[in-house]
Protein backbone atom coordinates (compact mmCIF):
# COMPACT_ATOMS: atom_id res chain seq x y z
CA UNK A 1 0.00 0.00 0.00
CA UNK A 2 2.45 2.50 0.76
CA UNK A 3 4.52 1.46 -2.35
CA UNK A 4 1.08 2.30 -4.76
CA UNK A 5 0.91 5.88 -2.22
CA UNK A 6 4.41 6.88 -3.01
CA UNK A 7 4.10 5.71 -6.98
CA UNK A 8 0.57 8.44 -7.13
CA UNK A 9 2.70 11.29 -5.05
CA UNK A 10 5.42 10.74 -7.30
CA UNK A 11 3.41 10.43 -10.43
CA UNK A 12 1.45 13.82 -9.37
CA UNK A 13 4.98 15.58 -8.94
CA UNK A 14 5.90 15.23 -11.80
CA UNK A 15 2.48 16.73 -13.32
CA UNK A 16 3.05 19.46 -11.39
CA UNK A 17 6.53 20.15 -12.38
CA UNK A 18 5.04 20.16 -15.89
CA UNK A 19 2.40 22.10 -15.07
CA UNK A 20 5.33 24.54 -13.52
CA UNK A 21 6.08 26.96 -16.85
CA UNK A 22 2.46 27.11 -17.37
CA UNK A 23 1.67 28.03 -14.00
CA UNK A 24 4.56 30.45 -13.92
CA UNK A 25 3.38 32.09 -17.06
CA UNK A 26 0.11 32.48 -15.44
CA UNK A 27 0.35 34.04 -12.19
CA UNK A 28 3.75 36.58 -14.08
CA UNK A 29 2.01 37.65 -16.95
CA UNK A 30 -2.06 36.92 -16.84
CA UNK A 31 -3.19 36.79 -13.20
CA UNK A 32 -1.04 39.42 -11.95
CA UNK A 33 -1.43 42.35 -14.61
CA UNK A 34 -4.85 41.35 -13.57
CA UNK A 35 -4.94 42.15 -9.96
CA UNK A 36 -2.27 45.35 -10.84
CA UNK A 37 -5.09 46.98 -13.00
CA UNK A 38 -7.53 46.30 -11.33
CA UNK A 39 -5.83 48.31 -8.27
CA UNK A 40 -4.92 50.91 -11.07
CA UNK A 41 -8.46 51.26 -11.77
CA UNK A 42 -8.82 52.94 -8.87
CA UNK A 43 -5.95 55.58 -8.74
CA UNK A 44 -4.61 58.25 -10.99
CA UNK A 45 -1.51 56.85 -12.36
CA UNK A 46 0.82 59.03 -14.99
CA UNK A 47 3.23 56.48 -15.11
CA UNK A 48 5.84 58.76 -14.44
CA UNK A 49 4.87 59.10 -10.42
CA UNK A 50 3.41 56.30 -7.66
CA UNK A 51 -0.67 55.96 -8.33
CA UNK A 52 -2.66 58.26 -5.94
CA UNK A 53 -5.69 56.82 -4.66
CA UNK A 54 -9.15 57.95 -6.52
CA UNK A 55 -11.71 55.75 -5.70
CA UNK A 56 -14.68 55.52 -7.95
CA UNK A 57 -13.50 58.70 -10.02
CA UNK A 58 -12.00 57.19 -13.10
CA UNK A 59 -15.46 55.21 -13.49
CA UNK A 60 -17.84 58.40 -12.72
CA UNK A 61 -15.16 60.24 -15.31
CA UNK A 62 -16.58 58.01 -18.27
CA UNK A 63 -20.09 59.06 -17.90
CA UNK A 64 -19.23 62.96 -18.54
CA UNK A 65 -16.11 62.01 -20.92
CA UNK A 66 -18.01 62.45 -24.89
CA UNK A 67 -15.34 60.47 -26.60
CA UNK A 68 -15.78 57.88 -24.25
CA UNK A 69 -19.60 57.67 -25.38
CA UNK A 70 -18.25 58.11 -28.90
CA UNK A 71 -15.84 55.00 -28.73
CA UNK A 72 -19.61 53.47 -26.91
CA UNK A 73 -21.60 54.05 -30.04
CA UNK A 74 -18.88 53.44 -32.90
CA UNK A 75 -17.79 49.87 -31.15
CA UNK A 76 -21.67 48.96 -31.06
CA UNK A 77 -22.30 49.78 -34.71
CA UNK A 78 -19.08 48.18 -35.78
CA UNK A 79 -20.20 44.69 -33.59
CA UNK A 80 -24.08 44.76 -34.75
CA UNK A 81 -23.32 45.50 -38.30
CA UNK A 82 -19.94 43.43 -38.81
CA UNK A 83 -20.98 40.58 -36.73
CA UNK A 84 -23.74 39.43 -38.50
CA UNK A 85 -22.66 40.34 -42.09
CA UNK A 86 -20.00 38.53 -41.82
CA UNK A 87 -21.47 35.38 -40.57
CA UNK A 88 -24.09 35.54 -43.31
CA UNK A 89 -21.05 35.63 -45.95
CA UNK A 90 -19.44 33.12 -44.15
CA UNK A 91 -22.85 30.69 -44.20
CA UNK A 92 -23.54 31.41 -47.92
CA UNK A 93 -19.78 30.61 -49.08
CA UNK A 94 -19.88 27.48 -47.04
CA UNK A 95 -23.26 26.30 -48.39
CA UNK A 96 -22.07 27.20 -52.11
CA UNK A 97 -18.36 25.15 -51.63
CA UNK A 98 -21.08 21.65 -49.77
CA UNK A 99 -22.12 21.02 -52.90
CA UNK A 100 -19.38 18.95 -53.98
CA UNK A 101 -17.26 21.40 -55.62
CA UNK A 102 -14.10 19.87 -57.39
CA UNK A 103 -10.85 21.04 -56.10
CA UNK A 104 -12.42 22.27 -52.99
CA UNK A 105 -9.37 22.55 -50.91
CA UNK A 106 -8.19 24.98 -53.21
CA UNK A 107 -11.44 27.43 -52.38
CA UNK A 108 -11.35 26.41 -48.88
CA UNK A 109 -7.63 27.96 -48.73
CA UNK A 110 -8.49 30.81 -50.93
CA UNK A 111 -11.08 31.93 -49.03
CA UNK A 112 -9.39 31.40 -45.43
CA UNK A 113 -6.82 33.58 -46.93
CA UNK A 114 -8.43 36.81 -46.04
CA UNK A 115 -8.60 35.50 -41.99
CA UNK A 116 -5.10 35.26 -41.79
CA UNK A 117 -4.23 38.47 -43.34
CA UNK A 118 -6.90 40.83 -43.00
CA UNK A 119 -5.89 41.45 -39.67
CA UNK A 120 -2.49 42.42 -40.30
CA UNK A 121 -1.02 46.82 -40.82
CA UNK A 122 -0.05 45.69 -44.19
CA UNK A 123 -3.72 44.60 -45.30
CA UNK A 124 -4.90 48.19 -43.67
CA UNK A 125 -3.15 49.97 -45.10
CA UNK A 126 -3.47 48.86 -48.48
CA UNK A 127 -7.58 48.90 -47.57
CA UNK A 128 -7.19 52.52 -46.74
CA UNK A 129 -5.34 52.96 -50.56
CA UNK A 130 -7.95 51.42 -51.96
CA UNK A 131 -10.49 53.56 -50.34
CA UNK A 132 -8.78 56.74 -50.72
CA UNK A 133 -9.79 59.87 -52.70
CA UNK A 134 -7.72 58.34 -55.45
CA UNK A 135 -8.09 54.34 -54.99
CA UNK A 136 -8.98 51.63 -56.96
CA UNK A 137 -12.55 51.47 -55.63
CA UNK A 138 -13.05 55.15 -56.97
CA UNK A 139 -11.73 53.85 -60.17
CA UNK A 140 -14.07 51.06 -60.34
CA UNK A 141 -16.76 53.23 -59.90
CA UNK A 142 -15.53 56.33 -62.47
CA UNK A 143 -16.15 53.36 -64.96
CA UNK A 144 -19.96 53.60 -64.30
CA UNK A 145 -19.81 57.42 -64.32
CA UNK A 146 -20.29 57.70 -60.51
CA UNK A 147 -18.39 60.31 -58.42
CA UNK A 148 -15.97 58.85 -56.13
CA UNK A 149 -14.79 60.25 -52.52
CA UNK A 150 -12.52 59.64 -50.18
CA UNK A 151 -14.18 56.79 -48.42
CA UNK A 152 -12.02 56.63 -45.23
CA UNK A 153 -12.10 60.44 -44.79
CA UNK A 154 -15.07 61.34 -44.47
CA UNK A 155 -16.93 60.28 -40.87
CA UNK A 156 -20.78 59.20 -43.21
CA UNK A 157 -18.85 56.16 -44.50
CA UNK A 158 -14.86 55.77 -42.78
CA UNK A 159 -16.93 53.07 -39.86
CA UNK A 160 -18.44 50.58 -42.99
CA UNK A 161 -15.14 50.84 -44.78
CA UNK A 162 -13.87 49.06 -41.74
CA UNK A 163 -17.12 47.20 -41.69
CA UNK A 164 -16.30 45.58 -44.84
CA UNK A 165 -12.86 44.91 -44.15
CA UNK A 166 -14.28 42.44 -41.10
CA UNK A 167 -16.81 41.03 -43.42
CA UNK A 168 -14.28 40.46 -45.42
CA UNK A 169 -12.23 38.39 -43.25
CA UNK A 170 -15.20 35.31 -42.75
CA UNK A 171 -12.74 32.56 -44.09
CA UNK A 172 -12.64 31.11 -40.39
CA UNK A 173 -15.98 31.41 -39.61
CA UNK A 174 -16.64 29.79 -43.16
CA UNK A 175 -14.60 26.85 -42.36
CA UNK A 176 -16.27 25.95 -39.12
CA UNK A 177 -19.79 26.58 -40.75
CA UNK A 178 -17.81 24.05 -43.98
CA UNK A 179 -17.48 21.34 -41.25
CA UNK A 180 -20.90 21.72 -39.59
CA UNK A 181 -23.04 21.55 -42.95
CA UNK A 182 -20.72 17.99 -43.59
CA UNK A 183 -22.23 16.64 -40.46
CA UNK A 184 -26.00 16.67 -41.37
CA UNK A 185 -26.75 13.69 -43.25
CA UNK A 186 -27.58 13.49 -46.73
CA UNK A 187 -30.45 11.07 -46.09
CA UNK A 188 -32.28 13.87 -44.26
CA UNK A 189 -32.14 15.56 -47.57
CA UNK A 190 -33.42 13.19 -50.02
CA UNK A 191 -36.38 12.49 -47.65
CA UNK A 192 -37.20 16.34 -47.49
CA UNK A 193 -36.62 15.80 -50.97
CA UNK A 194 -39.29 13.50 -51.95
CA UNK A 195 -41.55 15.01 -49.64
CA UNK A 196 -41.42 17.86 -52.15
CA UNK A 197 -39.24 20.62 -49.98
CA UNK A 198 -37.98 23.06 -52.10
CA UNK A 199 -34.31 24.25 -51.78
CA UNK A 200 -35.29 27.42 -49.38
CA UNK A 201 -37.31 24.96 -47.27
CA UNK A 202 -34.95 22.50 -46.68
CA UNK A 203 -32.07 25.49 -46.00
CA UNK A 204 -34.95 26.44 -43.17
CA UNK A 205 -36.46 23.79 -41.77
CA UNK A 206 -32.97 21.46 -41.71
CA UNK A 207 -30.18 23.18 -42.65
CA UNK A 208 -30.38 26.21 -40.00
CA UNK A 209 -31.67 24.35 -37.41
CA UNK A 210 -28.93 21.59 -37.72
CA UNK A 211 -26.57 24.04 -37.61
CA UNK A 212 -27.31 26.26 -34.77
CA UNK A 213 -24.67 24.85 -32.55
CA UNK A 214 -22.01 26.17 -34.71
CA UNK A 215 -23.77 29.21 -35.50
CA UNK A 216 -23.64 29.65 -31.60
CA UNK A 217 -20.21 28.96 -31.61
CA UNK A 218 -19.40 31.23 -34.37
CA UNK A 219 -21.61 34.12 -32.55
CA UNK A 220 -19.33 33.91 -29.66
CA UNK A 221 -16.12 33.66 -31.07
CA UNK A 222 -16.98 36.84 -33.48
CA UNK A 223 -18.69 38.76 -30.67
CA UNK A 224 -15.83 38.82 -28.36
CA UNK A 225 -13.16 39.68 -31.25
CA UNK A 226 -15.30 42.43 -32.90
CA UNK A 227 -15.30 43.95 -29.62
CA UNK A 228 -11.75 43.79 -29.27
CA UNK A 229 -11.45 44.96 -33.21
CA UNK A 230 -8.36 47.54 -32.71
CA UNK A 231 -5.89 47.24 -35.80
CA UNK A 232 -7.62 47.97 -38.98
CA UNK A 233 -9.28 51.59 -37.75
CA UNK A 234 -5.78 52.58 -35.67
CA UNK A 235 -4.03 52.37 -38.98
CA UNK A 236 -6.79 53.78 -41.30
CA UNK A 237 -7.28 56.24 -39.05
CA UNK A 238 -3.27 57.33 -38.56
CA UNK A 239 -4.06 56.59 -34.42
CA UNK A 240 -6.71 59.43 -34.14
CA UNK A 241 -9.99 57.53 -34.80
CA UNK A 242 -11.69 60.16 -37.16
CA UNK A 243 -12.65 61.45 -39.01
CA UNK A 244 -14.67 63.07 -36.26
CA UNK A 245 -14.20 60.01 -33.88
CA UNK A 246 -16.26 58.20 -36.66
CA UNK A 247 -13.64 55.16 -36.61
CA UNK A 248 -12.56 55.67 -32.70
CA UNK A 249 -12.88 52.35 -31.60
CA UNK A 250 -13.39 51.43 -27.79
CA UNK A 251 -9.94 49.41 -27.51
CA UNK A 252 -8.23 52.93 -29.71
CA UNK A 253 -9.74 55.25 -27.34
CA UNK A 254 -8.38 52.93 -23.89
CA UNK A 255 -4.77 53.08 -26.04
CA UNK A 256 -4.74 56.79 -26.50
CA UNK A 257 -5.87 57.26 -22.65
CA UNK A 258 -2.93 54.60 -21.62
CA UNK A 259 -0.18 55.38 -24.29
CA UNK A 260 -0.98 58.70 -25.36
CA UNK A 261 -2.20 61.14 -22.39
CA UNK A 262 -0.50 58.78 -20.30
CA UNK A 263 -4.12 58.40 -18.32
CA UNK A 264 -3.18 54.79 -17.13
CA UNK A 265 -5.58 54.32 -13.97
CA UNK A 266 -8.38 55.75 -16.67
CA UNK A 267 -6.61 53.47 -19.14
CA UNK A 268 -7.35 50.64 -16.89
CA UNK A 269 -10.73 51.71 -15.55
CA UNK A 270 -11.94 51.43 -19.05
CA UNK A 271 -10.20 47.68 -19.78
CA UNK A 272 -12.18 46.88 -17.02
CA UNK A 273 -15.60 47.83 -18.38
CA UNK A 274 -14.59 45.90 -21.35
CA UNK A 275 -14.56 42.79 -19.18
CA UNK A 276 -17.38 43.19 -17.66
CA UNK A 277 -19.60 43.99 -20.67
CA UNK A 278 -17.66 41.42 -22.52
CA UNK A 279 -18.48 38.79 -19.93
CA UNK A 280 -22.16 40.09 -19.51
CA UNK A 281 -22.89 39.91 -23.76
CA UNK A 282 -21.19 36.32 -24.00
CA UNK A 283 -23.61 35.36 -20.81
CA UNK A 284 -26.41 36.78 -22.60
CA UNK A 285 -25.60 34.44 -25.71
CA UNK A 286 -25.04 31.69 -23.67
CA UNK A 287 -28.42 32.09 -21.73
CA UNK A 288 -30.05 32.80 -24.46
CA UNK A 289 -28.77 29.49 -26.61
CA UNK A 290 -31.30 27.67 -24.75
CA UNK A 291 -34.46 28.53 -26.60
CA UNK A 292 -32.29 28.33 -29.99
CA UNK A 293 -29.68 26.06 -30.47
CA UNK A 294 -30.52 22.83 -31.16
CA UNK A 295 -28.30 19.31 -30.93
CA UNK A 296 -28.27 15.86 -32.45
CA UNK A 297 -31.30 14.62 -29.91
CA UNK A 298 -33.30 16.99 -31.12
CA UNK A 299 -33.38 19.13 -28.01
CA UNK A 300 -32.65 22.59 -27.23
CA UNK A 301 -29.00 23.18 -25.78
Amino acid sequence: MNKRRNKGSGSGLIAYMFLLPWLIGFFTFVLGPMISSLYLSFTHYNLLSPPQWAGFQNYIDMFHDSDYWDSVRVTLTYVFIGVPVQMVAALLVAVLLNKGLRGLGIYRTVYYIPSLLGGSVAIALLWKNLFGMDGAINDVLAVFGIQGRGWVAHPDYALYTLILLAAWQFGASMVIFLAGLKQIPAEIYEAASVDGASRFRQFASITTPLLTPVIFFNLVIELIKSIQAFTSAFIVSGGTGGPVNSTLFYTMLLYKKGFTFFEMGYASAMAWVLVIVLGAMTAFVFFTSKYWVYYEDGGRS
